[in-house]
């Protein structure tokens, strides 16, 4: 079974993160994720980033992958 920590840890280890938190029951999962990877990229390229670096766990292991995508600013701003 999927874990939030196990998805935590493959957002980290495809993007790098000043910070992410996830929640989820194993099928799907609530995601804040903060990187400055995002800076100058929209909500939909910022989701494309997160999904490469979860790869082929997105299509086999994670159903569903709610997440908020803030650059450092944006989350120190309160984003």
């Amino acid at each position: 079974m999927v874990t939030p920590d196990s998805v935590k840890h493959g957002i980290e280890a495809g993007l790098a993160c000043e910070h992410v938190e996830v929640i989820g029951d194993g099928q799907h999962f609530q995601a804040l994720i903060v990187s400055a990877e995002f800076g100058g990229r929209n909500r939909v390229q910022r989701h494309q980033l997160v999904y490469a670096a979860l790869g082929e766990r997105m299509r086999e292991e994670i159903h569903a992958l709610s997440m908020r995508t803030l650059t450092p600013e944006e989350w120190r701003a309160g984003g």
